[in-house]
């Protein structure tokens, strides 16, 4: 189980440079624990039309509060969290590398035992009235918002929509050698 939440983190990560993303300033889940041990080895794939494509692994540290990016590519995914949500769902609570003090979150739901599809929690899958009631603008792009229940809110209509796109993620064995800083 612990595995594969993490699979999903990672997965999510890579998929949060979307427009339409929900953002906010500072993590609105905070006392992440370290879900999937101390040390990480994903392998990534983007997903295009039901097919998985562009593969990349990366090593991530548990620091305490969060999984830090340790090596490999994805330096773009610098930290993340994982938490439980619904059903066989998770969400991931991402940094955003480039925008400090940024949050962005994905929905990472387990495909198979170790097998997640992370997809970007994005407004746009919410109703005009959610939107309207919990989504506040701070460009044409993002939707800021500032507590949980909103972003359960933006997560469960992102999580009823499945895409088939977004990313897969993987953890490898520990014990195989991988990319180092």
């Amino acid at each position: 189980m612990r595995r594969d939440l993490l699979r999903a983190a990672i997965l999510a990560l890579s998929v949060l440079s979307l427009s339409g993303c929900v953002e906010s300033l500072g993590p609105v889940l905070p006392g992440a624990r370290a879900l999937f041990g101390q040390q990480l080895r994903l392998q990534f794939y983007t997903l295009h039309n039901g097919a998985a494509d562009e593969p990349e692994q990366a090593n991530y540290k548990w620091d305490g509060t969060q999984y830090a990016h340790a090596g490999g590519g994805m330096d773009d995914v610098g930290s993340f969290s994982v938490h439980p949500f619904e059903g066989a769902n998770f969400i991931v609570q991402t940094a955003a590398a480039k925008r400090p003090g940024v949050f962005e979150y994905a929905v990472a739901h387990r495909l198979a035992d170790g097998v997640y599809q992370v997809i970007a929690i994005d407004e746009d899958d919410a109703s005009p009235a959610v939107r309207t009631r919990y989504c506040g603008r701070t460009n044409e792009l993002r939707c800021r918002i500032d507590t949980r229940k909103q972003l359960f809110a933006f997560a469960r209509a992102t999580a009823q929509r499945r895409k088939g796109q977004g990313g897969l993620v993987l953890r490898l064995a520990d014990g195989v050698p991988g990319p180092s800083r």
